[in-house]
């Protein structure tokens, strides 16, 4: 990778650390998209995969008295499921018009954040734990940014702030386990240009999540929203500009 390409890629997971290390979620949907515009997806795609694995990880050593397992476990099925399907798109499909899709996916999931009051949202049944796992997994076996849906569902059922972001953490480091052994098998992680840069990711990493997580406290939740919802809508239409022109 060329110098300034390299220097950009840091940058990016700089950012969406940070932002994981405030909200818990997020980095995926921040980095995806913008490293999608000058990566193929089927680099950018695992690398964030691993990092997000290994994010996972560190949130939940921390977190785990909080996380409710019982809105986990019925997530597990319906997400394994989705993961199959998204892995398939992504190894098969072409990649323009996967781009096209990320590029509407991740604006839709901006101008959500932007304009829709995360924090009083009507609470919903367990049975929409079916839909949510299967369309979560499959964004995130295809893009590897499956947390929106994730994010809707638990924020519907659970009120309480530390539990959903513990929860979130739970699921996320269950998903990125089963992405994991999915991309294993589909050879998504066969190359070594892969764990260079998981290996050169790690201290970036570590670096914004410790730096968030400092933040995490003074930061209203609904100001971050907002925030990410501001540069997911950028990120998209970047990615919707790169899709059109081939």
């Amino acid at each position: 990778m060329p110098p300034i390409d390299a220097a950009l890629a840091g940058g990016i997971l700089f950012f969406a650390y940070f932002v994981r290390g405030i909200a818990g979620f997020g980095s995926g949907l921040i980095a995806v998209p913008l490293l999608a515009l000058f990566l193929p997806l089927t680099q950018a795609v695992p690398t964030v995969m691993l990092l997000d694995l290994a994010a996972s990880i560190w949130l939940g050593r921390t977190e785990r008295k909080q996380v409710q397992w019982a809105e986990v476990r019925t997530l597990i099925g319906p997400t394994l499921v989705g993961l199959l399907l998204g892995t398939t798109l992504l190894v098969s499909a072409p990649q323009t018009p996967i781009l096209a899709m990320l590029g509407v996916y991740i604006v839709l999931a901006g101008l959500r954040n932007l304009f829709m009051d995360m924090e009083n949202q009507p609470h919903i049944s367990r049975g929409w734990s079916i839909p949510t796992g299967l369309i979560g997994g499959a964004i995130s076996g295809l893009f590897g940014t499956g947390g929106p849906p994730y994010v809707i569902y638990i924020t519907r059922r659970l009120r309480d702030k530390a539990r959903i972001r513990a929860t979130l953490s739970a699921i996320f480091m269950l998903d990125g386990g089963a992405r994991f052994l999915v991309g294993l098998f589909a050879g998504l992680l066969a190359h070594a240009t892969l764990w260079w840069s998981l290996l050169a990711g790690l201290p970036i990493l570590v670096l914004g999540m410790y730096l968030g997580g400092h933040v995490h406290l003074r930061l209203a939740n609904q100001t971050l929203l907002r925030l990410i919802g501001v540069l997911l809508v950028g990120a998209g239409c970047a990615v919707l500009l790169k899709a059109a022109r081939g």
